[in-house]
């Protein structure tokens, strides 16, 4: 039975790295992984493996622990500081029983042991489950590449507000780690950040980029954008909860808001985070319809609306976060391997945000 990876190109085989010090396992491995398809390359010590995974990335690793210069699992160590489990799986080789290495393999980033002398059927369906995960990986980043392109083109039909999401992202999840919030729902606030305004694509350009107040028409059509975008990013695999924080994040503390006009902690956790930062945002970068506030004043204007337009604890925390320089970032805020994060825009007595 043949392998195949629907995220290359057709009839393109995964490439599956073979590291050993043994010509003779190399030679075995290759055998029964060239069975089923699979493209082989080979490295005889830890040095040359780095080397391989720096010039091109395999889909799989299958790595010798007693390998020279440096071992199997300082090499794992070294690879898990720049790729993830899903973008490079690693199945460690070796002869070692000892419970204590297995440990000192998995702390190191493994994803799984293969023992010598191996069964080759194991072996082959260890390879194929590995192989599973890494493409299922692949197939979720297709998604999140259309979706951020998507969130690219509404950015596109208003100049004014580039690198809005962006900034909403990683403000966000600074005030998300400041609040307790964790797991998939810290996760889901970084994705609702950035494609929270993604339903604006099906909003005409001619009312995003209106340089006056709407009329009643036009805010008919930019309330909709709030629904749009909660159908567009529902099938993403955290979309039970990323969902709710686009659909939500003009929805207001006091049951003012729309779309559904929700209120108080009926509001999803994460569009009530949101729509705090989105409206700071607004507030202190120009908008068409006006120019950008002090520092001074958008804290000012935020402080008044907590407890009326926003949730009165998250806006205290926020406010903490906002010095004479802008908006302070956390410790260990930059890198963060979570996706970014989403705010919304309120209408205070007049919208501050659309």
């Amino acid at each position: 039975m043949k392998l195949w990876l629907p995220a290359q190109p057709a009839g393109e085989s995964p490439r599956v790295l073979i590291a050993d010090d043994d010509a003779a396992s190399r030679e075995l491995l290759e055998i029964l992984l060239m069975r089923i398809g699979a493209s082989v390359v080979a490295a005889a010590d830890g040095q040359a493996t780095l080397a391989s995974v720096a010039e091109e990335m395999p889909h799989l690793l299958l790595l010798d622990v007693n390998m020279p210069a440096p071992d199997g699992i300082e090499v794992t160590r070294l690879i898990r500081l720049r790729h993830s489990e899903a973008e490079l799986p690693i199945i460690l080789v070796t002869a070692q029983t000892d419970t204590s290495s297995k440990v000192a393999g998995l702390e190191a980033g493994a994803t799984d042991f293969v023992s010598k002398p191996f069964e080759p059927s194991e072996l082959i369906a260890r390879v194929q489950a590995a192989l599973r995960v890494r493409l299922a990986f692949d197939r979720l980043e297709s998604v999140q590449a259309v979706l951020a392109s998507l969130a690219n083109a509404v950015d596109a039909k208003d100049p004014s507000t580039e690198h809005h999401c962006s900034r909403l992202a990683e403000t966000s999840l600074v005030l998300a780690r400041r609040a307790g919030i964790d797991g998939e729902m810290y996760e889901a606030i970084g994705y609702g950040a950035v494609l929270h305004d993604v339903g604006k694509i099906g909003v005409s350009e001619a009312v995003i980029r209106k340089q006056g107040a709407l009329d009643d028409d036009e805010w008919v059509e930019m309330r909709r954008h709030p629904l749009i975008g909660a159908a567009i990013v529902g099938p993403l695999r955290l979309g039970r909860l990323v969902a709710p924080i686009v659909r939500g994040h003009h929805e207001h503390w006091n049951g003012r808001g729309y779309p559904d006009g929700l209120r108080g902690e009926h509001i999803p956790l994460g569009a009530r985070l949101v729509a705090i930062v989105d409206a700071f945002d607004a507030m202190t970068n120009d908008r068409p319809y006006r120019r950008a506030m002090s520092l001074e004043r958008a804290r000012d204007e935020l402080s008044s609306h907590a407890g009326r337009q926003f949730d009165p604890d998250l806006a205290k925390l926020f406010l903490e976060m906002v010095t004479a320089d802008g908006v302070a970032s956390a410790p260990g805020a930059r890198g963060e391997s979570n996706p970014l994060s989403p705010f919304t825009r309120g209408l205070i007595e007049e919208p501050v945000g659309r």
